[in-house]
Parts: C-alpha cells; sequence; structure tokens
C-alpha cells in the first residue's frame, strides 16, 4: 500500500466525509486514495479556505476537519485559517505536501522550513520519513486535534512516501549513472535509503479508532456549583463556542440549559442554543446585567476583550468559570470557583441539580427582559430611519423573517455582520457561524462551504460585507462546480466602515478605508451563480424571495445591497 492510500485509509476509519484541497503534485496520491476510499475530495479556489471548510466541518459535526494541500505556499498560504482554529479551538488536520526526503535544504520547488513556521500555530506537528509512520503519526493527530483544549494539528508528508514505491524507485534511480565509483556510492546510498523508507510498507496495521473523553468536573465541585446558584438572587450565565463542541448532544444541553432557569446571554457557535425567543435568552445590555448579577457563570468563555479583560464583571459578584483550558479559566481575571472541565458536561450536571421554580428570579427576569425589549424598540425605530440606500437594520429585520428553521448564518464582516448580529436570530443550535475571538476576514466561502457540505438540506448564508467579500468571492465557482447552492448577502456602501467610522472623526483622515461600489451581483454572475441588485428597501422582500429561490432550485446566488450609511454601531472600537 502507498502512502497516499493509507492516508485515506485512515482519514476512513476516523469517519471523515470530506477532504478540502487545491490542487498539487506533492499531494496526488492522497486525494486520489481519498476518491477510491468513498471520502469527498473538495477543490477549491485559495488553500486558506480548505482550512475554512474543515473548521466549519468541525464545528457542526465534531469531527476534525480535514484539510491536504501542497508544499511551500500551499502550506503558507493556510496560515491564518489555521491561527483562526487555534483560537477558536476547532478540531482540524492539516496535511501538508513537501519536498522529497533526500531534497529537503537542497533548493527543491517549494521547499522551505514548514514545520519552524508552523509549529506556533498548532497543537502538535510532526514529518512522516518513513512509510510506516504514517499510520500511526495520523491517529495521534486525530486524538491531539480533539482531546483537551480542540484545535489544529499538521501533518507533513514528503512526496517520496506518498507515491507507490515503483515509481519513487524510477525516480531515484533511472536518473542516477552508475559509471564511476562515486555514481555506484550514490546508487547504494539512494538504495538504501529506499529500502529503509519502504520498509514494513506492505504490512501496515491500522489499529481501532478510540473516542477521546473530555475532562468532567467532579461531582462534589458541580455540587458546589448548585449551592451558589441556589442562593443567588440575580444570577447570569454567559455559554460560549466551547460548550457546543458535542454538536450530537447540542439539542440535550439546550433542553438543560433551560430546564435551570437562569437568565443568559450566547456567543459564537452557542448563538441560537435556545432558539429565536426563548425568555431566558437575553440579546442586548449584558454590560448592566453583568455588573448587577451576583452570580456570574461563564461557560467556556474567557475574560478577554469581550468582556472587558475581567471588568464587566462586578466584583461584588460571585464569578465561577468552567473550562477546558487551563489558561483561559484565569484569563486576566481569577474565579471564585475555578472549574477545568467540559463546559457541556458541566451544564449537563448542574441541571441536575438546580430546577427552575416559578417565580424564583422573576423580579430579575423582568428587569433584564424589559431592557432587552427596550433596546429591541430603539433598533426597531431607527430601522424607519431613511437614508441615501437600504438601511441595514430594515433590511436584516426582513431578512429575518425570510430565514427558515434550518438556517445556517456565516458571518464574515465588520460593521454589517455586527448589525446582523443585533437582529437576526438563528433558529437552533449550530445555526451561527463566526470566526471567533480572533476575528479573521475571509472566513465566508469556506466556512459556507463546510457548512453545506454538512447540512445539505438547510439553507445556507454568508453575510458579507463588501471588504471582506474580496477575500472569497471566487469560491462561487466552488459552490457551481460541486453543486453547492448558498445565498450571499453584500453589505455594500463602498467602505471599511468599522475602521472608518472611528478613524476619519479621530484622525482626520480616510486614508485606505475607501473602495468602490463593485457589482458584486454581476462578478458571481461569471462564476455562474446569480446575482441581485438591491438599492431600495421596499424591494428586499421580493428580492430575497427570488434569491432564495434561485437557491433552491441549485444556484449559488448573491443580493448586492447599496446600504445606507448609519451611527448604529457608533464607539464600536474593540481593543
Amino acid at each position: 500500500m502507498d502512502g497516499g492510500a493509507a492516508v485515506a485509509r485512515v482519514l476512513k476509519d476516523h469517519g471523515v466525509p470530506f477532504v478540502f484541497t487545491l490542487c498539487g503534485g506533492h499531494i496526488s496520491p492522497i486525494l486520489i486514495g481519498c476518491k477510491r476510499e468513498g471520502i469527498r475530495v473538495v477543490d477549491v479556489r485559495h488553500e486558506v479556505n480548505t482550512v475554512f471548510a474543515a473548521d466549519a466541518v468541525a464545528r457542526l459535526t465534531g469531527i476534525p476537519g480535514v484539510a491536504a494541500v501542497t508544499a511551500g505556499p500551499g502550506v503558507t498560504n493556510t496560515i491564518t485559517a489555521i491561527k483562526n482554529a487555534q483560537l477558536a479551538q476547532s478540531p482540524l488536520v492539516l496535511l501538508g505536501g513537501a519536498t522529497a526526503t533526500v531534497l529537503k535544504g537542497r533548493g527543491s520547488l517549494q521547499d522551505i522550513d514548514q514545520m519552524s513556521l508552523i509549529r506556533p500555530h498548532v497543537k502538535w506537528a510532526a514529518s512522516a520519513s518513513r512509510v510506516t509512520e504514517i499510520v500511526p503519526m495520523l491517529h495521534r493527530a486525530f486524538t491531539m486535534a480533539a482531546s483537551g483544549v480542540p484545535g489544529p494539528v499538521f501533518i507533513e508528508l514528503p512526496l517520496d512516501l506518498l507515491f507507490p514505491e515503483s515509481i519513487v524507485r524510477e525516480w531515484y534511480l533511472a536518473k542516477t549513472p552508475s559509471n564511476t565509483w562515486a555514481e555506484k556510492g550514490l546508487q547504494w546510498y539512494l538504495r538504501r535509503h529506499l529500502d529503509r523508507q519502504f520498509a514494513g510498507g506492505q504490512d501496515l496495521v491500522f489499529p481501532s479508532v478510540i473516542q477521546s473523553t473530555p475532562l468532567a468536573a467532579s461531582e462534589p465541585v458541580v455540587k458546589r456549583a448548585a449551592k451558589l446558584v441556589e442562593s443567588a438572587k440575580r444570577p447570569i450565565m454567559i455559554i460560549g463556542s466551547q460548550s457546543l463542541l458535542v454538536p450530537g448532544e447540542a439539542d440535550r444541553l439546550a433542553e438543560a440549559v433551560a430546564s435551570m432557569g437562569i437568565p443568559v446571554y450566547l456567543s459564537g457557535m452557542a448563538r441560537g442554543l435556545l432558539g429565536a425567543d426563548h425568555p431566558l435568552h437575553m440579546r442586548h445590555k449584558r454590560r448592566m446585567a453583568l455588573r448587577e448579577a451576583d452570580l456570574v457563570i461563564l461557560c467556556g468563555v474567557p475574560c478577554d476583550f469581550r468582556l472587558d479583560y475581567g471588568n464587566h464583571i462586578s466584583r461584588k459578584s460571585t464569578y465561577i468559570s468552567v473550562n477546558r483550558s487551563r489558561l483561559d479559566l484565569r484569563k486576566n481575571r481569577r474565579p471564585d470557583l475555578p472549574i477545568l472541565g467540559d463546559p457541556h458536561s458541566f451544564l449537563l450536571s448542574l441541571s441536575a441539580l438546580v430546577k427552575a421554580s416559578e417565580g424564583k428570579y422573576g423580579a430579575w427576569l423582568e428587569a433584564l427582559n424589559g431592557r432587552n425589549q427596550a433596546r429591541e424598540d430603539e433598533i426597531a425605530g431607527m430601522a424607519q430611519e431613511s437614508g441615501d440606500g437600504v438601511n441595514p437594520l430594515a433590511f436584516f429585520k426582513a431578512m429575518d423573517t425570510r430565514l427558515s428553521e434550518g438556517s445556517i448564518l456565516v458571518a464574515d464582516g465588520g460593521d454589517f455582520v455586527a448589525t446582523a448580529s443585533y437582529t437576526t436570530q438563528p433558529r437552533g443550535p449550530l445555526a451561527w457561524l463566526d470566526p471567533g475571538v480572533f476575528g479573521t476576514l475571509g472566513v465566508g466561502a469556506g466556512f459556507a462551504l463546510g457548512a453545506k457540505l454538512c447540512k445539505p438540506d438547510s439553507d445556507v448564508w454568508i453575510i458579507y460585507g463588501d471588504g471582506s467579500a474580496g477575500y472569497s468571492i471566487a469560491e462561487f465557482d466552488t459552490f457551481v462546480r460541486h453543486g453547492l447552492p448558498v445565498t450571499a448577502i453584500v453589505g455594500n456602501d463602498a467602505c471599511w466602515t468599522q475602521i472608518a467610522r472611528d478613524q476619519i472623526p479621530m484622525l482626520g483622515d480616510d486614508v485606505a478605508t475607501m473602495l468602490n461600489k463593485t457589482d458584486y451581483d454581476q462578478v458571481v454572475e461569471g462564476w455562474g451563480g446569480k446575482g441581485f441588485l438591491l438599492k431600495d428597501i421596499g424591494q428586499a422582500e421580493q428580492v430575497l424571495d427570488d434569491a432564495i429561490k434561485a437557491t433552491r432550485a441549485g444556484q449559488p446566488s448573491l443580493v448586492n445591497v447599496h446600504i445606507a450609511a448609519t451611527d448604529f454601531r457608533k464607539g464600536s472600537l474593540s481593543m
């Protein structure tokens, strides 16, 4: 069995449904092996999107996503997405091609020190030098990616380990004359190298896959947390992406959270956990709630810039933090009760001890819901404002009425996407994909690609800013070629507005923040998609209906929305 076939067999054993790639001679045997094993090979137009797509698959299935890219620039093109996955704690395996083992450091095509480049951005990195190392190395990669704090791993696979032995021997020996003693010595060295490299390759052992079990909070610790909840009068929970690392139990988690009766804020992949209109789900005025709460429980959420490094939490409140990461558990603020463990299993255990009782948090919930509704009314009023273009708040309110129960929203942008987060409501768990703490632009098409493959019957929407659209709009070609219809929305104000809004008044210059009002609808037509232009809010519902109809008929679509300027997010600069 050649190395490429061995890689494919391991991927199949681990239940990998898709491999994302951009073709390259270094990795061809992997792709062919995957096709033969029944693994769908999905090729994209930029390597960064192989990792973004693998990331989305991991988030939606719990199985580490897999990307395979060629050596050198193929690997370097993935670095941003790999770092994003590391910070978002997404389990995935990146397979990188490499030059032949005997040519490393000799000026071979695309040969660089990939290991030093990528090692700081992954949980584990390894390079194979023999065919027999491939199988155990890959098994360890999957275990490392999913265990503890999940994240990306990198496996470097030299091309002469992947191709059939007969072809590799021909490469090495047919081109090496054996007339002189030096040439004969080189022939002897190459034969010995090849013998060692391929030794045992015909007798590879494929061990059984062992699933890793996340660390669970101990029973005494959960009981202590339950006592703190029972004595609290104004508790708040914030649930983040780490709580959704077991996608198959998302509905069970939602039931557990709802059964406790504690008001909750949701972030990242946890958005939509309680559906669109659950009375415990608070969407606005989080900072004020945290300052007034007497108990704060963070589940998979660190005290980083999003919570002003812990300063949003009152010093008078009791603070419980549950996190898989020892570092994130105590980041910037030491909890009164630190719980190193899986937030998902903690919430399930806590819900067995804490049950909602009628009226227990009545006044607290009334105050929070009152503020929530006041903010909703304020947003509704701002949505009525007119300007030179489509009011983005009004547009998202119209779009929200068009979301089906299975819709998945992919967030890729700054100001426009942040506006969407206030006005569109994911209909259920795992229905919102955003980059996470890294704030990466360009995730849109890759995330949507992975989402549509995992959920082919769901409506998948990309919410683009006009700046972020430029990163991945070429993947409409991928959507068309692979028959994966998605719907993209571009908020087009010809500006990097999230930056300009603060840069111009603070520094008095709009340098590098202005764009053109590009015809993105015509751009996707060139890739084989269907484009729509929206300039009048009165036509929004009809245009959205037409776009949905085109997408559901099998043609990827994009709505180019010429949006008006708004002060909705003024003063939102983060540090």
